[in-house]
């Protein structure tokens, strides 16, 4: 439907191409819709070990026996490592900033990424694997060791 309302007009080569852009496109936009709407609920049965099951809300961290809680420093400094994460990933080469919030942000597995970004599964472990080196690089640079 994309393709005819907008582009009609075109040339019958370019039409291809058009469409697997808009296909393409398509397939990224439900993938970020579908995410968002997984994080905004999350069902408490996700938290359960299936091996050992017991109640999740027992799980969460109580403020007197996490330090993070109390700890303003603590706070302060992954505040900071979160800035400069973000600023890393900002200077990244976009296929590559692409492939690495997929597969480690958003959880996708690699033929999932592969076909989100449209690509080879060889070109997406290649884009990871060099983003992750160029953070880490970054980030030591910066002083912070992971």
């Amino acid at each position: 439907m994309r393709l005819t309302e907008k582009y009609a007009l075109r040339p019958a080569e370019e039409l291809p191409l058009l469409f697997q852009r808009i296909l393409q496109n398509a397939i990224r936009d439900y993938f970020r819709r579908a995410k968002v709407r997984e994080g905004q609920f999350v069902p408490l049965a996700e938290f359960e070990d299936p091996e050992e099951p017991s109640d999740p809300l027992e799980m969460l961290p109580v403020a007197a026996e996490n330090e993070s809680f109390a700890n303003p420093e603590t706070q302060l400094s992954q505040h900071q490592t979160l800035a400069l994460i973000e600023e890393a990933l900002k200077n990244l080469p976009p296929r590559q900033r692409e492939a690495f919030l997929l597969r480690y942000w958003e959880g996708l597995d690699i033929a999932e990424t592969a076909k989100v970004m449209g690509c080879s599964e060889g070109s997406v472990k290649t884009h990871c694997s060099r983003a992750t080196q160029t953070l880490a690089a970054f980030l030591s640079a910066h002083g912070i060791r992971l």
